[in-house]
C-alpha cells in the first residue's frame, strides 16, 4: 500500500469526526471497497472527521481524502449489558410509525431502470486542523439512486452553481445496501428482521449503537417498501438505550418528536411529524462538552429530508 496520498482542499473532507469515520468505514467495507482503500482513513485526534449520515455512495471518496493512518475498527458486542431497554414511550411511538409505514403509498409500476429521487436539506459539523469544530450552514441536496442498483447515481449539493457529482452502483451482493428491489428483499416480520439487523450493523461501539446507526441509514437516501418499513420500525423498539425527545426541529426547521440515543456525548435524534409520523429528518445534539470544540447543548449535525419520487433518469425533478 502506498501510504502517500494527494493534499486535498478542506472542502473536499467529509464533515465531522473520528468515531463516526469508523462507522463509514465499515459501510465502505460492506460496499466492497478494497482493504488497501480502507486503511488509508485519518484516525488522528487532531483533524476528526464525522458525518454520521454520510451517504455510503459518497463514503469512497471521503476515505482517500484524508491522511493515511491504519485504522482499528471496534467490533461491537452483542447486547450493551449497560443500557436499559428502550423506554416504554419510545416503544409506543416505534409502534405508531410501524402503523403508518404500514398504510403509506409508494408509486406503482416501480420500473429497474428509474431513479429514487430524494431532496433534502443539510448541514453538517466539519474541523480542521488546530481549529474548533464548527457547524455548517444548511444547504440542499439532491440524489437520484438506482431502483434496482445497476447504474450508477448522482447527487447535487447547494443552490445556485451546484456540481453535479457521480455516485457508484452498489456493490452486488452488501446485505446493507439500500437501492429500491434490495430493499423489497429484507424481512417482513419484525423478529426476522430484528435478527437481519443483529447480523449485518457493524463499527460502533455497541451492538445496539450499531443497530440504530444502521436504522437512521436505511430510511435516509432511500424508498422503503411499506411492509419492509413497519417491520423495521418494530425491530427498532427491541434497541436498547432508546428514548423519546417530544420536541425537535429538523434541518427545514418543522418541529417533530424524535427516537433518539445517546453515544460518545452526543444524542443522536430520528425525527418523525408528530401527527402522520412521517420521517423528517435527523439532529444531533451534545449532551457534554465535547473535545473536539462543540459545548453542551449545541447541534453537531442535522437534515430534512424534503421529497422522496421515482423518476425516470438522473438529474429529473417530480
Amino acid at each position: 500500500m502506498n501510504p502517500q496520498l494527494p493534499e486535498v482542499p478542506e472542502r473536499d473532507l467529509p464533515p465531522g469526526r473520528h468515531r463516526l469515520l469508523k462507522e463509514h468505514l465499515m459501510t465502505e467495507i460492506r460496499r466492497g471497497t478494497t482493504e488497501a482503500e480502507a486503511v488509508t482513513v485519518a484516525a488522528s485526534e487532531s483533524v476528526r472527521t464525522r458525518r454520521k449520515w454520510l451517504s455510503p455512495a459518497l463514503a469512497a471518496g471521503a476515505v482517500t481524502a484524508v491522511t493515511a493512518v491504519v485504522l482499528t475498527v471496534a467490533v461491537p458486542s452483542e447486547r450493551s449489558s449497560s443500557e436499559p431497554p428502550a423506554s416504554k414511550a419510545a416503544v409506543t411511538l416505534w409502534e405508531d410509525i410501524a402503523l403508518a409505514a404500514e398504510h403509506s403509498d409508494v408509486p406503482k409500476g416501480i420500473r429497474d431502470d428509474q431513479y429514487v429521487y430524494i431532496n433534502s436539506k443539510v448541514g453538517w459539523s466539519s474541523q480542521s486542523e488546530g481549529e474548533p469544530a464548527k457547524l455548517e450552514p444548511i444547504r440542499r441536496r439532491e440524489v437520484w439512486l438506482s431502483v434496482d442498483g445497476t447504474r450508477d447515481g448522482l447527487a447535487r449539493e447547494g443552490d445556485a452553481g451546484s456540481v453535479d457529482e457521480p455516485l457508484d452502483k452498489p456493490t452486488p451482493g452488501i446485505p446493507s445496501n439500500t437501492d429500491y428491489r434490495h430493499l423489497q428483499t429484507l424481512p417482513t416480520d419484525p423478529d426476522k428482521m430484528f435478527t437481519w439487523l443483529n447480523s449485518v450493523s457493524e463499527g460502533s461501539s455497541s451492538k445496539d449503537e450499531a443497530n440504530f446507526v444502521l436504522v437512521g441509514d436505511l430510511l435516509r437516501e432511500s424508498l422503503m417498501p411499506p411492509a419492509q418499513a413497519a417491520a423495521l420500525y418494530r425491530a427498532a423498539a427491541r434497541i436498547s438505550g432508546v428514548f423519546v425527545v417530544d420536541d425537535t426541529v429538523d434541518a427545514a426547521g418543522r418541529h417533530g418528536v424524535a427516537v433518539a440515543r445517546i453515544d460518545d456525548g452526543e444524542r443522536h435524534e430520528l425525527i418523525f411529524d408528530k401527527r402522520t409520523k412521517e420521517f423528517l429528518g435527523e439532529r444531533e445534539v451534545a449532551v457534554e462538552d465535547l473535545s473536539w470544540g462543540f459545548k453542551k447543548g449545541q447541534v453537531t449535525a442535522r437534515t430534512a429530508i424534503l421529497e422522496r419520487a421515482v423518476v425516470d433518469r438522473p438529474g429529473q425533478r417530480p
